[in-house]
């Protein structure tokens, strides 16, 4: 039974009939099933093997069925998103702020601790680009036309230096930076915590030539039709995980230190960003 599905009868009959969905009942937890939405940073398959032994860790920890999904593009995904696919998402705080939450509701409840989402142009290692101005007329990969850090900043860099380049888009963050390595683009835009968690045969490939003024980071939301007992049990699972030495691999994978609360208003600062989403 999926959330959009079937919780809306079993969470209503437990909650009007009184019957207990938490604590020692953890059978009738397992009938509520989360489609966790990720943003698709990376190739589905490498997301896949980071994100699925958490949400089965979170399975555990709450008693629900928490499922991985992803779109097979960043456009897919927020359309997806705006369309209220997911029960609860991980998207960049620009796409949250200022599409997902207006348009379907989505809230936060939790992000990356101490974290900070970082946007980059990259070039080939040994490419003889030193400047954003250097990258005049060239080709250049961006993941999605609303990518904050990856497409929106950088353009927006390029424009304030009085440099324009060949756009192209590719599915994902990850797909950028590997579209650099090869030559198949001169720069790229994604951000620093992608490039980092690259193989260390690619990423030593390439170059930052420029980085973004730092943002909070992506955000864990959920949407309105999950009732907020649901939303606290996974946050509460979530926030605790850098305690636990098993789940600290785990956060490990993601190049996580834990898992902190959130707020909307934690995300009111990207609304204030006046950026120019490129429109061909």
């Amino acid at each position: 039974m999926n959330m959009r599905t079937g919780l809306s009868r079993t969470m209503a009959f437990c909650l009007l009939s009184g019957v207990a969905i938490f604590g020692a009942d953890a059978s009738r937890a397992q009938a509520i099933a989360i489609e966790f939405g990720v943003a698709p940073q990376h190739s589905a398959g490498d997301l896949s093997k980071r994100w699925t032994p958490v949400f089965q860790y979170l399975s555990r920890k709450t008693g629900y069925d928490v499922r991985f999904r992803t779109g097979q593009d960043v456009p897919t995904y927020q359309r997806q998103c705006i369309d209220g696919k997911y029960d609860m998402i991980y998207i960049n705080p620009y796409h949250y702020a200022n599409l997902i939450r207006p348009k379907s509701g989505y809230e936060a409840f939790a992000q990356e601790k101490g974290g900070k989402l970082v946007g980059a142009v990259v070039v080939r290692k040994d490419s003889p680009y030193r400047t954003l101005r250097d990258l005049q007329g060239k080709n250049f990969a961006f993941p999605g036309r609303t990518a904050i850090v990856a497409t929106l900043m950088p353009l927006a860099a390029f424009r304030a230096s009085g440099t324009s380049v060949q756009e192209h888009y590719v599915s994902s963050h990850e797909s950028a930076f590997h579209a650099v390595a090869k030559g198949l683009y001169d720069g790229g835009g994604g951000d620093m915590k992608t490039l980092n968690n690259m193989k260390p045969e690619l990423r030593d490939q390439l170059r930052v030539l420029w980085t973004a003024t730092p943002l909070p980071p992506l955000v864990f939301a959920a949407h309105p039709r999950v009732p907020k007992q649901v939303v606290r049990r996974v946050q509460a699972a979530m926030i605790a995980m850098d305690h636990d030495p098993a789940a600290v691999r785990l956060l490990q994978s993601l190049d996580f230190k834990g898992i902190v609360a959130a707020r909307d208003s934690d995300y009111d600062a990207v609304r204030k960003l006046k950026l120019e989403v490129p429109r061909h």
